[in-house]
């Protein structure tokens, strides 16, 4: 019989299993059983570098016995990780909260491919605090704001700003032009999960998803949008572009699924989160961000690149 899945959570630097109910001899067998992508080499070789430890914070052996319920902590690693050649900018730290703002391609978390090239990981290598850990997230491929709790006493509160939709979001993004459209325009509609499970789809039923869609500039070319996201589904603002006819300029996976291919640093996707705003729920007094990026159209018929103004 299959055992069940295990469970995970996550700090800054390492992962978390707890064991589930099997017939294992040793934490290193029921590691190989449930991450059947890593090698029994490639766990020995983590457990002789003390990458694996107990819940206490000891280094396990090939021979730690198993247990079910036992917490077991990890340290992700990838093989030739890729570099992602552009830094982030810190635009604000104190002792609750630290706002960056991200390039294009870096990753908020560790995920997929990436561990050590995220902007998590090199912020608290920047800032030496192992606490940081992100309030919301944006994809990959989109540039511009992440709020970090800097203090888990203070992180619950900061944490509701985004549950309870008490903070404002404002994106900029390049598309091609909706002359038929009378703006601004709010796109509602139900987001689902889609095909490959990486993307997302709009489906008939009740909506979860909403987005007001203004105009910021009518070029020759792609019209420049602002777009201000009321809910946060995955991918909520390329869908509902894309949906609308205008897919935000670059973008891989809307309307179409681009093949397999390596970044393109010279078109990135041309989405920058702008500006983030809120009553901090500490101090009571309104905090306003904006990220210092610009997206910026390489012409007609050029490439799309991103700058720093």
């Amino acid at each position: 019989m299959k055992s069940p899945t295990p469970s995970f959570t996550r700090d800054a630097r390492a992962s978390t299993v707890h064991l589930p109910q099997g017939h294992w001899a040793t934490v290193l067998d029921a590691l190989c059983a449930h991450f059947a992508t890593i090698s029994r080499a490639q766990w020995l070789d983590r457990i002789e570098r003390g990458r694996v430890l107990d819940v206490q914070g000891g280094a396990i052996t090939a021979q730690t016995p198993y247990r079910v319920g036992l917490r077991i902590h990890y340290y992700r690693e990838v093989a030739d990780e890729p570099v992602i050649p552009f830094g982030e900018t810190v635009l604000h730290v104190d002792e609750h909260l630290v706002v960056a703002d991200k390039p294009h391609f870096l990753p908020v978390t560790p995920a997929g491919g990436f561990v050590e090239q995220t902007l998590l990981r090199r912020l608290i290598r920047r800032l030496d605090n192992p606490a940081l850990v992100p309030l919301h997230r944006i994809d990959r491929l989109t540039a511009g704001l992440v709020l970090f709790s800097a203090n888990p006493a203070s992180r619950a509160a900061y944490q509701a700003l985004f549950r309870e939709r008490r903070i404002d979001k404002r994106y900029e993004a390049l598309a091609p032009a909706l002359p038929e459209l009378a703006f601004p325009h709010l796109r509602r509609s139900r987001i689902v999960a889609g095909e490959p499970f990486f993307r997302m789809r709009e489906a008939a039923g009740e909506a979860n998803s909403e987005t007001r869609i203004e105009v910021i500039e009518r070029g020759a070319g792609d019209w420049r949008y602002a777009l201000f996201p009321r809910t946060g589904r995955k991918h909520q603002l390329r869908l509902h572009m894309a949906a609308l006819g205008a897919p935000i300029s670059g973008d891989p996976l809307y309307p179409a699924l681009a093949g397999p291919a390596a970044d393109e640093h010279l078109r990135p996707l041309q989405l920058l989160a702008k500006e983030l705003a809120f009553v901090d729920p500490l101090s009571g007094q309104p905090r306003h961000f904006a990220s210092a990026l610009a997206l910026q159209a390489g012409g007609a018929c050029g490439p799309a690149v991103w700058r720093h103004r």
